[in-house]
């Protein structure tokens, strides 16, 4: 086994609607932020965690190739080699006949880098542009009709970010073909069902809508999704 080549896929993420993507909050400061996104800790620039876009889009194409294993919605593990999932995403699954499928199918193929602002909007954020806001909302009581505010905060319409995918093609026992198969029908058909649904938290409500622009190959051809 050995990996033939490492297909790549750069470009941006367009914020669309205000994201949230959060960083938790385990202290609650008098007239802090309850609801606060992720920040780089050193610079405090907003951005998007590798791990948010690999799991909603492994989230999506599970539901959409019939992946969900359970009513809670637990992710496909099972380890083999031909599962299109556990393949370029990866697998938990280390016991029974998963051992076997998870050496035949190698190392996981999909490497999503976090998404950093991009030139542009880090410039902006320095010179103190407001790139984040904070959004009040209300759950209502529908009997008493008591409103609970709940603040959040989000990276605003219009902010972007550098976004960067590398994929490895492994020779199993296909001379990688598989491999460059789900390139195309799993990693590509990822990004369109993630375009068309949401990023972060709030989607219901309108948060999380984005858009990939200038995406391009290694070799600088330009990808339409």
């Amino acid at each position: 086994m050995k990996q033939l080549e490492t297909k790549k896929i750069t470009g941006k993420i367009v914020v669309k609607t205000g994201l949230h993507i959060g960083a938790g909050n385990e202290k609650v400061e008098i007239g802090g932020m309850d609801n606060p996104i992720i920040r780089n800790p050193l610079t405090q620039e907003p951005y998007i965690p590798g791990s948010s876009i690999k799991g909603k889009m492994r989230s999506l194409l599970e539901w959409k190739l019939g992946k969900i294993l359970d009513s809670k919605g637990n992710p496909c593990s099972c380890g083999q080699a031909d599962c299109e999932i556990c393949r370029v995403f990866g697998s938990a699954n280390k016991s029974g006949k998963g051992d076997s499928a998870e050496n035949s199918k190698g190392p996981t193929r999909i490497i999503v880098r976090d998404a950093v602002l991009t030139k542009e909007w880090k410039e902006k954020f320095n010179q103190g542009k407001p790139i984040v806001e904070e959004k009040s909302e209300n759950s209502l009581n529908r009997i008493t009709a008591v409103a609970n505010p709940r603040p959040i905060e989000r990276v605003v319409p219009g902010v972007e970010f550098d976004f960067e995918i590398a994929y490895r093609v492994i020779d199993t026992d296909d001379n990688g073909e598989m491999d460059k198969k789900y390139f195309e029908s799993v990693v590509l058909e990822g990004l369109k069902l993630l375009q068309e649904d949401f990023l972060g938290g709030g989607g219901s409500r309108g948060n999380g809508q984005i858009e990939f622009t200038d995406l391009r190959n290694e070799e600088g051809k330009e990808i339409v999704l």
